[in-house]
């Protein structure tokens, strides 16, 4: 049984709200189960020196934890001096995760920011972060079209991102902590709309796993992302 009483392969609720923000071009407030994360997306005719002139567009992320998103306050990093290595590693998926879904060509030679930040955190910061950022980038992409800049659509497939992991030796759909800080394995799943693999992060935790396991929570994942894409549509027909 899971602390949640869910199903092995069910879903937390997920709810994607849309136009949160009054400034920023796109902005949603994504909430599975517990894990409320803020995503916005500011457009900026401008992209980084390395790829200036090339033509192409630029997708980037950034990501924060709130202070009080966990059971114990944490300080703002830019207390601190500096971002952590954790944050760093995570704003760096979330923007290679939604730069494999664009056409960068046809975006232009801008850029589009993907601001995340965890209001509250009950597991899977990092998937919501990826699958609230498409909506937020979907919207401000919408923007760019409707006022003609852009005129062929640069977002190729939604992007969405689940947890999925061995929890007291059973696979498991979208884990909450209480399961993420006991499972035996835990899975990161990134994927386009049409399930193709952006990137899969798992490791052994506490225990190792089988092919057939892997197998397992791939096909896991699959469903997840599916509820996922389906509730992004959503979100951004109904914006």
């Amino acid at each position: 049984m899971r602390p949640s009483g869910r199903d092995l392969s069910e879903m937390r609720t997920v709810s994607i709200e849309t136009g949160v923000t009054k400034h920023a071009e796109g902005s949603c407030m994504i909430r599975m189960g517990d894990t409320h994360v803020l995503c916005t997306a500011t457009l900026e005719n401008r992209v980084p020196p390395f790829i200036k002139g090339s033509g192409l567009g630029w997708v980037t992320a950034e990501y924060g934890m709130l202070p009080r998103s966990t059971t114990s306050r944490m300080r703002h990093e830019a207390t601190a001096g500096k971002q952590g290595g954790r944050t760093v590693e995570i704003q760096r998926l979330i923007g290679r995760s939604l730069r494999a879904g664009v056409d960068r060509v046809a975006l232009g030679e801008r850029q589009i920011t993907i601001d995340c930040d965890v209001i509250q955190a009950d597991g899977g910061t990092r998937c919501a972060a990826i699958t609230g950022g498409w909506v937020a980038l979907r919207l401000a992409v919408d923007k760019l079209m409707k006022a003609g800049d852009v005129y062929s659509d640069p977002l190729i497939q939604p992007v969405a991102a689940v947890s999925c992991g061995v929890y007291a030796g059973q696979p498991v759909l979208d884990l909450d902590y209480p399961e993420d800080s006991e499972a035996g394995v835990d899975g990161n799943f990134i994927m386009l709309g049409n399930k193709q693999l952006i990137e899969v992060q798992m490791s052994a935790e506490g225990a190792t796993y089988s092919r057939d396991q892997m197998n397992q929570l791939l096909d896991l994942a699959e469903k997840g992302v599916e509820e996922l894409v389906s509730a992004q549509r959503a979100a951004v027909d109904a914006a």
